[in-house]
Order: structure tokens, then C-alpha cells, then sequence
């Protein structure tokens, strides 16, 4: 879509103003860290199904949460930074739970933007109708792929069979993704990152990474020590690095 034509298309959307039609919590005017080799804008989109015991982002959870953060002012920026950023990457909370996200895409790349999408998988037919239009994907792996454990790591009974094809239908796409998993020594053991290597290789996963945890402000007990013991271990990080093409640590 010609530039000129693109303002007229992101104001209005099947004759409804976008601001009315996503919620959107927070705003990250740069990144260089949230989409791999692009200087990228971060939106938080309100809402999300989970509550993961680690999240620092608690004030997305509830999908109407109040923000001062509007559309309106994701497509300020985008129009006065075309050729600083390179990106946009719909983040949470969890961009899955709202229905105009497809839209909302369409907008950002009406301006020249690529797309990216941070997503724990829960909703594989609201993935299906974005998949084609982002260019990268960060995929949350919370732990272990039993229905036990996701629950503890989710903070709610989790739908594994959803979880899991979301992720087939990503392998499956063609689109670059990664695997990456919080490791929060209050959820995971270390024999808990061994099995969810084996589960992924086992997919066709080729990119993981392990993310280290830093305590929540409510988490007052738990140590440095404990956090870095993922990290510290020889062994883990060897099997990782033989289990995947690409495999790094996030610290």
C-alpha cells in the first residue's frame, strides 16, 4: 500500500477508528533488544490470560486496565520515526487476546514497518491469522509440556493441546521464531530445562534461549545464587548448545 494511502487506512478500519477497536498498555519507544537485529518500537498490548508467578508486566493482565497509551500515539511515532526504526513488535500481557490485532498490523505495515509478535501460543486460531503478516515470532515456553506444570507456571490450567499447536503451526510456517523460557528457580529445576530441551528438539525447534530470572518486588526470599544456577551449570548449557543450531543465554 502506497505511503499517501496508508494514513487514510489506519484511521479508519472497516469505518471504526483503531483507538476503539485495541487496548493498548504501554508503549517502548526503542528497542534493541525485543526484536533480534532491529531497532524496534514495543507495543504492550492490555490483557492477558496467564499470570505467570514471574511477570513484571502485572499491570497488563486485566484486558481492561486503564492506560494513557492510545493508537493515536503508536502511529505519532511511527510517522516521525521512519528510518530510525526498523520494527514494531506487538508484545503483553498477550497480543493473542485481542480480535483486531490482524488489523492492527496491517496498519503498522501500511507505514513500512516489519512486524514482530511476542506470544505464549494459547490461542493457535488467533495466531493463524497473523502469522503471515509478521516476519518474527518470540515464542514463551514456560515449562515442561504437562498440564501440571504449565498450571504452576501460568498461575491457571492451561489448554496444552492449543499451546502445542500453536507451536507446530509456527515450526511449520517458514516464519523466524525462537523458543525462550524465564528460568524462575521457584517454577523450574534444572532437570525441568533438560526436558523442555528434549521436547523441543524433539518438534524441530532450531533457536532457544534461557532467560534469567530477576525477582518481582513480592519475591523476597528468593537469592542470586538460586537464579544463576542455570547458568553456572557446564553440563545444562553444553546439552543445550548439542540440542539446538542456535542456543544462547539471556542474563
Amino acid at each position: 500500500m502506497p505511503y499517501e494511502n496508508a494514513k487514510n487506512y489506519i484511521l479508519s478500519i472497516k469505518g471504526e477508528k483503531m483507538e476503539n477497536l485495541i487496548r493498548i498498555g504501554d508503549i517502548e519507544k526503542f528497542s534493541i533488544v525485543d526484536f533480534p537485529s532491529k531497532i524496534a518500537a514495543v507495543v504492550f498490548m492490555q490483557g492477558c490470560p496467564w499470570r505467570c508467578p514471574f511477570c513484571y508486566n502485572q499491570s497488563l493482565q486485566n484486558p481492561n486496565g486503564e492506560s494513557d497509551a492510545k493508537w493515536a500515539h503508536l502511529i505519532h511515532l511511527l510517522e516521525h520515526r521512519k528510518g530510525i526504526l526498523d520494527a514494531v513488535v506487538f508484545s503483553g500481557g498477550e497480543p493473542l487476546m485481542q480480535n483486531n490485532l490482524p488489523q492492527a498490523i496491517d496498519a503498522v505495515k501500511a507505514l513500512g514497518f516489519e512486524v514482530g509478535l511476542h506470544t505464549g501460543g494459547y490461542n493457535p486460531d488467533a495466531l493463524a491469522k497473523v502469522l503471515d503478516k509478521v516476519v518474527w515470532v518470540g515464542f514463551d515456553i514456560k515449562a515442561p509440556f504437562d498440564p501440571e506444570h504449565y498450571k504452576r507456571a501460568t498461575g491457571i490450567a492451561c489448554d496444552m493441546a492449543k499451546i502445542k499447536q500453536s507451536l507446530d503451526m509456527l515450526i511449520n510456517s517458514g516464519v523466524h521464531f525462537e523458543c525462550r523460557t524465564t528460568c524462575d528457580p521457584r517454577l523450574l529445576k534444572i532437570a525441568d530445562i533438560y526436558k523442555i530441551a528434549d521436547e523441543l528438539s524433539a518438534l524441530g525447534v532450531k533457536e532457544c534461549y534461557i532467560q534469567k530470572y530477576r525477582p518481582i518486588p513480592s519475591d523476597t526470599t528468593t537469592q542470586e545464587s538460586d537464579c544463576g544456577k542455570f547458568f553456572n551449570d557446564a553440563a545444562l548449557l553444553e546439552y543445550l548448545h548439542s540440542k539446538f543450531a542456535i542456543f544462547d543465554v539471556r542474563k
